[in-house]
């Protein structure tokens, strides 16, 4: 004979407390393991992508190549590049995750747990900074087998890494949730997220630049995150890194709260 007390009882709801944490755990690792799958195509892809971009470059200006921030331009490039395939890879996977789920409808699957908002918000994020970091992890150590990549400033590189890759999770999010089909993701990505990470002093030092597109560079919260992780590792920023510090917290705090009200009103989300 059974001991179990709950034996012949009817099926009750299952209590959570002020946070369903095992559901923002579930959220997050499906996320995480969705694109562990294709590590080929998410992870090892990305590496041979931004390699090319650093041969290109290297190659292309050979010995003329001045020495930029007090170092040589090759590793100058290095750290953009790393930041540049982090916040690409963020986007990707939190913006491919709604927009597929959306055009297959099984974003029903999402929606129906109970989760709120704001876990679901922090759940995908949180996807999304991890393939960024682990994308701009395996990119580094690439790079460092061709390019001298010192380390200055490890907390402005975690800081820089983190709250970028989020910046463009939760962009990839709201690109997500408001597109109906491919054609307006990839609008996103052509007209917002690329031209903003060319224009973000990637490949360049923005002291270069003519005096009106310096002021345009400036207005841009890419030229932070990335001359901010840049200045973790040569030391040399050409922007305040405090200015750059209040500027990326405070555009992910906005892009934070915007997915979030997006997703507790069912924006786009519900039929």
């Amino acid at each position: 004979m059974s001991d179990d007390p709950t034996r012949g009882l009817p099926p009750c709801p299952r209590r959570y407390g002020a946070v369903n944490w095992l559901g923002t755990w579930t959220l997050f690792m499906k996320e995480v393991r969705r694109f562990l799958k294709v590590h080929f195509q998410t992870i090892t892809a990305p590496v041979v992508t931004t390699l090319l971009f650093l041969a290109v470059f290297t190659l292309a200006l050979g010995p003329v190549a001045a020495r930029v921030g007090g170092v040589d331009f090759a590793e100058f490039l290095a750290p953009g590049l790393v930041m540049m395939a982090m916040v690409q890879n963020s986007f990707a996977n939190t913006s491919s995750s709604l927009i597929i789920a959306k055009v297959q409808g099984n974003i029903v699957d999402m929606l129906m747990p109970p989760l709120t908002g704001a876990e679901m918000t922090v759940a995908i994020a949180a996807g999304g900074v991890a393939r960024g970091v682990l994308v701009g992890l395996v990119v580094a150590l690439a790079m460092a087998l061709f390019v001298p990549m010192h380390i200055h400033s490890i907390g402005l590189i975690l800081f820089h890494a983190v709250m970028g890759s989020l910046m463009l999770s939760l962009l990839g999010m709201i690109g997500g949730i408001w597109a109906d089909k491919f054609d307006h993701m990839a609008a996103v990505t052509n007209f917002v997220v690329t031209p903003l990470s060319f224009l973000s002093g990637t490949f360049y030092s923005i002291e270069r630049l003519p005096e009106h597109f310096h002021a345009f560079a400036l207005a841009n919260p890419f030229f932070y995150m990335i001359d901010g992780f840049r200045a973790g590792f040569i030391g040399h920023s050409d922007g305040s890194l405090t200015v750059g510090l209040a500027v990326v917290t405070l555009t992910d705090l906005v892009l934070g709260l915007v997915t979030w009200k997006m997703l507790a009103s069912g924006y786009k989300l519900r039929g």
